[in-house]
């Protein structure tokens, strides 16, 4: 188990708890994650019981079901139930002799053949007592289909009001993820990030446990893992779309994915590359937010400006970098693609990915000193500049607390992956914070801050020391505060 210290505790903590009668959990996230590795752990270590429930109908369903708890009490036949307000009572016998962890893993395909499942769970959990005799079960629901874990506790839904856990596994963060990946070089550790993120699966089972031998390696190491159809990490992207099940149009789905992959950041550029009309894709934009695939940032200074992100790395690489070279890649090695593709990861992967770090950077590691208060709000952002007819756009700006006053602009700064950054990146944002100042906002607290894959010219290390500016490299970006 590799940094999961916090969901084990918290797993572990609802399974054992003493007080008397039933309770529910919910245990969502993307797939490959690790949850189903945590619960099957939490399965041994407290002897509870745990069913993976597959795509079927309701009838093959009990079947299964009452074979494994068959198997788990040592029941000499499997069970047989005529309906799941049957199965869901034996269920919660399991708990007879003292709190019990109850896993359903993969919830949604029972759902998918049985809708009325929810509503039978609730009506056996709602039956409350005090007895200290009665079972105690601990019943964990969990699923990857994150629009319908979602769902399952909000709004109407039958289990509204009932779960005592929701815990969310996310992905690992890009320091984790480093350390995951046994990557010591920094500049690599972002490159290998743009591409796999922080999900674990895509080290162990998907990239063979092939992690690059150095940055030296990294060209090598994309051609035989997520370049390699023989690798399952290469096909993975299109499935993880995939596990909404009711999704009907998966097509406009893809389409607007990669429309976002190309660089079209806002609702009207996402319509015109797929040829819709900004009004068809508000569902397909909701959902694909909903489904963790996709994000929504407001704009730090307009208000009614939405920039939209691809929320996992590997299908921005799948859409920028494997789909436009499908035929390329039927012809040619991988290292022939590989090659012709290095401008395009660099401006539509990397580039945009490093800007997210930094931004992640200042959110998770940057001590309250360096922008002279707590931050508490990070986004990008855009200044018009009306003499020069053009606009400044800021890749992390920076809001926050001073004492008691909150929404104080902190920072504005400029993120460069693959360029030295010198004064005049400084005089950029210092005229930015003008026009800023010239609108009203207050910038007396703000700082500039340059963020840099490659460094910066020595007179801007200077203005640093002067205290003129803030900047940010990779060592400081892994290691530093």
């Amino acid at each position: 188990m590799f940094n999961r210290d916090w969901e084990w505790s918290e797993l572990t903590g609802f399974a054992t708890r003493e007080h008397p009668g039933n309770s529910l959990g919910v245990v969502s996230g993307r797939r490959r994650q690790g949850k189903t590795f945590l619960l099957q752990a939490l399965a041994r270590a407290t002897g509870g019981f745990y069913f993976a429930a597959t795509e079927a109908t309701e009838a093959q369903s009990l079947r299964r079901l009452g074979a494994a708890i068959a198997r788990h009490t040592g029941a000499r036949r499997p069970l047989r139930f005529d309906d799941w307000e049957d199965a869901s009572h034996e269920l919660f016998r399991l708990g007879a002799n003292g709190p019990t962890p109850v896993i359903i893993d993969e919830f949604p395909y029972l759902v998918r053949s049985s809708p009325s499942l929810p509503s039978i769970l609730q009506a056996v959990i709602g039956v409350r007592t005090m007895d200290a005799h009665a079972p105690r079960p601990r019943l964990l629901l969990c699923g990857s289909a994150l629009s319908f874990m979602g769902g399952l506790l909000s709004g109407t839904a039958p289990l509204r009001g009932r779960a005592g856990l929701e815990l969310i596994v996310h992905s690992l963060n890009y320091r984790e993820a480093a350390r995951f990946w046994g990557i010591e070089s920094p500049r690599l550790a972002v490159m290998v990030n743009a591409i796999v993120g922080g999900t674990p699966a895509y080290r162990r089972e998907f990239a063979g446990d092939d992690a690059p031998d150095g940055p030296d390696d990294f060209d090598d190491w994309v051609c035989r893992t997520v370049l390699n159809p023989a690798r399952p990490i290469y096909r993975e992207a299109p499935y993880l779309l995939a596990e909404e099940a009711d999704l009907r149009d998966r097509s406009l789905y893809h389409s607007v994915l990669a429309a976002v992959a190309g660089g079209n950041h806002t609702r009207g550029g996402i319509a015109d590359s797929i040829g819709r009309k900004a009004t068809d894709i508000s569902l397909p934009l909701t959902v694909l937010q909903g489904c963790g695939l996709l994000n929504a940032e407001p704009d730090a200074f307009r208000g009614n400006r939405t920039s939209y992100r691809i929320a996992e790395p590997l299908i921005a690489f799948h859409h920028s970098i494997i789909e436009p070279s499908l035929d390329w890649l039927n012809q040619n090695t991988a290292a022939d693609v590989w090659a012709r593709s290095q401008e395009r990861f660099n401006s539509q992967v990397l580039g945009p990915h490093f800007e997210k770090l930094c931004r992640d950077w200042v959110s998770d590691h940057a001590d309250i000193e360096v922008f002279g208060g707590l931050p508490t709000r990070v986004a990008q952002g855009t200044v018009a500049d009306p003499e020069r007819r053009t606009s400044i756009e800021l890749d992390v700006v920076v809001h926050g607390a001073i004492g008691q006053d909150n929404g104080i602009l902190l920072s504005i700064g400029e993120a460069k992956w693959n360029k030295v950054m010198d004064l005049r990146h400084l005089e950029r944002l210092q005229h930015a914070l003008r026009l800023l100042a010239a609108k009203g906002i207050d910038t007396t607290h703000s700082k500039p801050a340059c963020y840099s894959g490659l460094g910066f010219s020595d007179d801007l290390r200077e203005a640093e020391r002067r205290g003129d500016v803030v900047l940010v490299d990779l060592d400081r970006l892994y290691g530093g505060a």
